[in-house]
């Protein structure tokens, strides 16, 4: 008597929107690593008064430029400040500048592109003109001027990152805006007398939300160099506090006597930046609904 042989499948995939999403977000495993240096990064950061085993500011003259060792990981500073030490606090101020610039970068954005991609005319004549402008503008030497008369501070630094940076995520969101908007979803919404402010918030940005998703993550690798850059030229947050960028200057004093000084915090920036910019590829990919499986 023949059997008839009936196949299974040996897994049923999740057809969940999460689970896709990390079905195609893990194709990339140089994504995976970098997320999860990321996360060990910031976990770091904020645990910092826990795991650093010195506070940042304790200087120990007796002990200045000293090698690593059992005592000190990674050696001291000029001052006799524990490195490894420093360098966790300093993950913590220079990510903390690089997602709050982001935040005020990708908020800003994405009202500038809302408003002009929705209204369009005159409305958005004038708001991509002015972002047109601002994207000639050298946006790098007109932060070091604002920073130079209003002097330097975490709070100066994270408005005039973010200021100067959102004009990328206006031109993204305002595609995305003008896409949506003669959706037919949109156009009912609109025949059963919601008002502009709700169809944008509960209708038009929501399809927008996978591309400012990703401008922020971006944003904050982008964020994250020019605070290193400007802590670098004495115009961002001022020591004692350690970043990553003023630590990298006060390095440069010692290239010749303790040259690692500088490759610490350098080593972190380009690692935190490539990660971020790596995850962000990723996200961009991953939330992509015409992305094939």
């Amino acid at each position: 008597m023949a059997q008839t042989a009936v196949s299974l499948p040996a897994r049923v995939e999740a057809a969940g929107p999460v689970a896709t999403f990390w079905r195609r977000f893990r194709r990339s495993r140089l994504a995976v690593v970098a997320l999860l240096f990321l996360v060990l990064v910031h976990v770091l950061g904020a645990a910092a008064p826990v795991v650093a085993p010195y506070p940042p500011e304790e200087v120990d003259l007796t002990r200045r430029l000293a090698p690593p060792g059992a005592g000190h990981w990674l050696g001291t500073d000029e001052n006799g400040r524990d490195v490894f030490s420093r360098l966790i606090y300093g993950a913590r101020v220079s990510l903390l500048v690089g997602l709050l610039s982001a935040v005020v970068a990708v908020a800003v954005g994405t009202v500038v592109g809302a408003v002009g991609g929705y209204f369009g005319g005159v409305t958005d004549a004038i708001l991509m003109r002015l972002t047109d402008g601002m994207m000639i503008l050298p946006t790098f030497f007109l932060a070091l001027l604002v920073l130079a008369v209003f002097g330097p501070g975490i709070i100066n630094l994270i408005a005039v990152i973010g200021l100067t940076s959102w004009m990328g995520v206006a031109r993204v969101v305002r595609g995305e805006v003008l896409r949506t908007r003669p959706q037919e979803f949109v156009l009912a919404a609109r025949a059963l007398g919601a008002g502009n402010a709700r169809i944008l918030a509960v209708h038009v940005l929501p399809q927008a939300a996978p591309a400012i998703i990703v401008a922020t993550t971006l944003g904050t690798a982008q964020a994250i160099l020019t605070e290193s850059a400007l802590s670098y030229l004495g115009l961002g947050i001022q020591p004692p506090t350690p970043t990553w960028g003023n630590m990298l200057a006060s390095a440069q004093h010692f290239l010749w006597v303790r040259p690692e000084l500088a490759v610490y915090p350098g080593i972190l920036i380009l690692l935190t930046v490539l990660a971020y910019n790596s995850v962000g590829d990723a996200l961009r990919d991953a939330l992509d609904p015409f992305m094939k499986e």
